[in-house]
């Protein structure tokens, strides 16, 4: 469908979706400039999904394969998962970004290049032999080559502005011509820009005259014979924002504060991908949060369990690295039967690993990565919107069963986006506590309640409710120091029951699709989106695949033995080595299969759908 927009000599075509990668170097604004087209497209009313991709190194050489910063979105019409599987269009600020992502770009894709940085010096830096702008290594793409830096001076030379400034304006000019190439509005990102460098009024001007000449310069070049439409989505009714997922949990747990009634509390250790939850946090002091900037890992969660002991609702959130060192922290919590939340947003290891990539493998340590018996409960986000879902249902589990839980993202979800129907607030569960009340008679501290199996939560310092508390084992009663092996046992299965009581308050889990069939696609977090997917493109070719999503590991819904047990085949894609499908093959004694990728990288659909289609052709040969 093509037809001329008003005012333009060129043609507006009409598509379903579109995939977009921004590249560059660390310094090119790249995020800045995903992050705009995001917000823009999303006020637009388009359904979407991004990627960021930050380089590990802090400071690595411009220029270097090393330094390159990625941002993807995919935008559409229809209800979409994935940030896309190719990238229909790439957008390389440098020779190194080019080299990068060139392999990832779909055969006939459209590569838009700022042709004054592939020089001499950058093209070495990338291992480019030749300049591949001028010979045929792009032969198979479409390639618009722009001198950016050139139209950019030309544009910005009455301001007398440093060469180094009109320079960080050139990723304004990119992502202008692509606001031209698929019709998105300037508005947002001017009036986003004004606020932005209001102290400098100098940088706005050259960021909005940038922005505006790459704009025009796609209705005026004769490179762009076209350009391209994607209609709004038709989304539910609501109140849309387009929201990261970190952003999300921590409105989730600030929803919990005030739903419950309990101040905030709090305490971490700057860590990535974790870092924006404790800044976001730090922003919500009008909704009696409290947040604490601890100077390790072992403070931040020990500060955290002394929030709770006093009768907040205490969090602490880090990545795998420091989950590991909160290990003994969270077994004190543990055995204090004290309400806590635990937020690990994973990233690639071990050790330090991959600070900057994303992974599915801490599921072993957050399970069983603590000395003794030390049960816990343990959820998992599927999406950047989900993650407010999973918070709220962390903090109200923790508090109704005096319980730690632990609350898996990643990094993918953590700083992925996509727009967020904001939620009837009414319709929350409730959130319960066990606070004590002074009665006159002994007070019993681990006297515990018969449907939650929740201990009293008694604030120190009120008569009457005076106890002891330590890592020491307690007797089942009066929570006094008792060392009998009998007793150690009781409270060792006590601790684990608790965990188990938790499945009956939970909803059972959902099948998508038929209810039985050749093959399930059982998945756990930000493998969410990429394994919907792809069942639905097999399902829509007939084939008998069906999808079921655990948010809760630990325990696991009450049904998913019944469901599992009803499928020949089960796959269960993961961004590790293999974690969940060995509990699902121990716990269940089903032949479970897994797809294992690690990366740094999320799944796209395209990699689960091929695979699935060799599982199913092999079984039809057979």
């Amino acid at each position: 469908m093509s037809e001329l927009k008003k005012g333009s000599k060129k043609a507006l075509e009409q598509i379903e979706q579109v995939t977009i990668r921004f590249a560059g170097d660390s310094g090119d604004g790249m995020q800045l400039t995903g992050s705009q087209f995001s917000e823009t497209t999303a006020i637009f009313g388009n359904d979407l999904a991004t990627l960021p991709d930050y380089p590990a190194e802090i400071r690595a050489p411009a220029g270097s394969l090393a330094g390159v910063s990625s941002f993807q979105l995919q935008f559409s019409s229809k209800d979409i998962l994935t940030p896309g599987d190719q990238p229909d269009v790439l957008v390389a600020m440098n020779p190194a970004a080019l080299k990068v992502h060139l392999s990832d770009l779909r055969s006939g894709g459209t590569i838009v290049v700022n042709q004054a940085n592939f020089n001499k010096k950058n093209l070495a830096l990338a291992g480019w032999e030749q300049n591949p702008l001028d010979d045929a290594s792009l032969d198979d793409y479409t390639l618009i080559s722009i001198d950016m830096t050139r139209l950019v001076e030309n544009a910005l030379k009455e301001l007398n502005l440093s060469g180094k400034v009109m320079a960080r304006s050139t990723n304004m000019f990119a992502l202008g011509l692509l606001y031209w190439m698929y019709d998105r509005p300037l508005e947002s990102t001017q009036q986003f820009l004004a606020a932005k460098f209001k102290k400098r009024p100098e940088i706005v001007e050259a960021n909005l005259r940038a922005l505006e000449t790459g704009y025009h310069f796609g209705e005026t070049t004769e490179l762009l014979p076209a350009h391209y439409m994607v209609p709004k989505a038709s989304l539910p009714p609501g109140t849309y924002r387009n929201i990261m997922g970190n952003q999300a949990l921590a409105l989730g747990l600030v929803t919990a504060g005030q739903k419950s009634g309990l101040r905030i509390v709090y305490a971490g250790y700057p860590i990535t991908p974790a870092s924006d939850i404790l800044h976001a946090m730090s922003t919500y002091k009008n909704f009696d949060v409290l947040t604490f900037q601890a100077e390790d890992e072992i403070a931040a969660v020990t500060a955290a369990i002394g929030a709770s002991f006093a009768g907040a609702l205490a969090i602490t959130g880090t990545s795998g690295p420091g989950m590991a060192l909160k290990a003994e922290a969270i077994g004190l919590a543990i055995t204090t039967e004290l309400p806590l939340v635990i937020i690990c947003v994973q990233r690639g290891g071990p050790s330090t690993g991959l600070p900057t990539k994303t992974e599915q493998a801490d599921l072993f340590q957050v399970m069983y990565g603590r000395n003794g018996e030390a049960p816990l409960v343990v959820l998992a986000a599927a999406s950047p919107s989900d993650c407010f879902d999973m918070a709220y249902e962390a903090c109200r589990i923790a508090t109704k069963f005096m319980v730690p839980v632990i609350l898996l993202t990643d990094g993918y979800l953590g700083n992925g986006s996509e727009p967020w129907r904001l939620p009837d607030l009414d319709k929350l569960r409730p959130m319960e506590n066990h606070f004590a009340t002074a009665s006159g008679d002994t007070f019993n501290s681990f006297e515990i309640e018969p449907s939650t199996l929740a201990r009293p939560w008694a604030i120190p310092g009120t008569p009457g409710l005076e106890h002891r508390i330590g890592g020491l084992e307690k007797d089942a009663v009066t929570g006094n120091v008792n060392y009998d092996p009998i007793n150690h046992e009781a409270m060792t299965h006590r601790r684990q029951r608790k965990v188990d009581i938790v499945a009956g308050d939970i909803a059972p889990t959902e099948v998508y699709g038929d209810e039985t069939g050749d093959l399930l696609v059982l998945g756990w977090g930000s493998t969410y989106g990429a394994i919907r997917s792809a069942v639905d493109r097999l399902r829509a070719q007939g084939y008998a695949v069906s999808q079921m999503h655990l948010r809760h590991l630990n325990p696991f819904p009450r049904n998913l033995g019944d469901v599992l047990v009803r499928f020949p085949r089960i796959l269960i894609p993961e961004i590790n080595m293999g974690q969940l499908v060995r509990i699902i093959r121990a716990e269940f004694l089903v032949d479970a299969k897994g797809l294992n990728k690690v990366q740094g990288k999320p799944f796209t659909g395209h990699e689960i759908e091929q695979h699935i289609r060799q599982i199913l052709t092999d079984k039809k040969d057979g």
